[in-house]
């Protein structure tokens, strides 16, 4: 039998949302239909991949863009100052998209946004799927600097197999030399964007805020991932009251796209449990 889901790609819309007293208008990608599901992208920025085409065939996603990480719209990180101000934007936009109690799925830096903002409003969401998630810190499993990596190191930090096929998908660049520069500098900004509060150690306290996570907790990561040990699956069931945790063999921190097959049968019956 043929397991591999299909993924063909949704009709995706884009919403402006003004919050923050104005100063702020994110920006929110929308396809899918059923219950709401959020969705919060990495630290290099929203990248809509056939994950969330899947994700789609049973939700409303909304896949907002951090603040800074919008084209044309870089200065928007200005109006933020600190976490706690990034969890209040993010209630906010919720609150303004009327998404009651959706999932919340967060890959890496999004995973930890994730969390941040579902142990402040514990109510605030069903379910969290959290990918790979940054946020917590032991000194014996430092988590990677991928900040200050060259692309090169990037790539050998994200993926088990830096030089694969879905490496590539990911992260080869556009043969238009003018079009590549504008998508490195892009992502070098939102990289930027999002350091501001994970740089130089992604460890905010998180790790003190858990115990207040409501929902079912399911973490999926990667076992060979290099940019922060899949050992802290274990301290996420630890930590968390209703947390289970799934490791992909072969596989580094981007398991829905290194190992999309995998990640989507974890994520799917995860969601499908009463």
């Amino acid at each position: 039998m043929n397991t591999k889901p299909e993924l063909a790609g949704p009709q995706i819309a884009e919403k402006t949302i003004a919050v923050w007293n104005g100063r702020i208008k994110m920006r929110v990608k929308v396809a899918g239909q059923g219950p709401a599901l959020v969705y919060f992208h990495p630290a290099s920025g929203l990248l809509w991949d056939p994950f969330l085409s899947y994700l789609a065939r049973t939700h409303t996603v909304y896949a907002p863009e951090f603040p800074g990480t919008s084209a044309g719209d870089p200065y928007a990180i200005h109006a933020v100052q600190n976490l706690s101000d990034v969890v209040l934007v993010y209630e906010e936009l919720l609150r303004e998209l009327k998404a009651t109690k959706p999932v919340f799925v967060g890959q890496s830096f999004g995973g930890m946004l994730a969390a941040e903002l579902a142990s402040a409003y514990p109510d605030i969401a069903s379910r969290l799927v959290l990918l790979d998630p940054i946020g917590l810190w032991r000194e014996n499993a430092p988590v990677a600097d991928w900040v200050s990596a060259t692309p090169g190191e990037r790539a050998a930090l994200l993926f088990k197999n830096p030089t694969g096929d879905a490496a590539r998908s990911m992260l080869q660049l556009p043969e238009d030399q003018n079009v590549a520069a504008s998508v490195i500098a892009a992502i070098t900004w939102a990289i930027g964007c999002t350091a501001k509060f994970a740089w130089p150690i992604p460890e905010r306290g998180l790790r003190s805020r858990l115990h207040r996570l409501a929902a079912n907790v399911l973490v999926v990561w990667g076992r060979d991932d290099a940019l922060i040990s899949s050992t802290y699956a274990e301290d996420w069931r630890r930590e968390v009251k209703n947390c289970r945790s799934v490791l992909i063999d072969d596989c580094g921190h981007i398991p829905q796209v290194e190992k999309l097959n995998e990640t989507v049968s974890a994520v799917s019956a995860f969601l499908a449990e009463a």
